[in-house]
């Protein structure tokens, strides 16, 4: 994702991106996200419902064409409340599959190599001499 983007999430929501930028042994979000920009909207939408539960983001990327948004939970945390988070979580992760990981359009699981979540237009670019 573009570093301006990145930027807005990590402001926004500082206790959840709070490893954003850290030590590389300690942590995935050194690298910080590793998705298109297309699910920046999605990303936003998932980080304001966790924010406040005090979870903290290990490492947020595209993997197999769909979202992947791993946690670290505060042992504070109920069990019922860890269940709701994950199923949330899940929520989002699957939703991810709908939509283009490149520009936000509508999109579907292309597997022509990598696997990816494109829109048709999108889907053109990257398997067809695009990017």
């Amino acid at each position: 994702m573009k570093q301006e983007l990145e930027k807005k999430l990590v402001e926004k929501y500082p206790n959840l991106y709070k490893d954003y930028g850290g030590d590389m042994t300690k942590t995935c979000m050194h690298w910080g996200f590793s998705h298109g920009d297309g699910w920046y909207d999605l990303v936003d939408e998932l980080s304001s419902k966790l924010e406040p539960y005090k979870v903290v983001a290990a490492q947020v990327k595209e993997k197999f064409g769909g979202l992947r948004f791993y946690l670290e939970y505060p042992q504070h945390l109920s069990r019922k409340k860890v269940e709701k988070i994950r199923e949330m979580k899940n929520k989002y992760e699957q939703k991810s599959y709908t939509i283009c990981e490149h520009c936000g359009k509508s999109g579907t699981l292309c597997q022509k190599g990598w696997l990816r979540t494109l829109c048709e237009e999108c889907e053109v670019h990257f398997y067809d001499g695009g990017n």
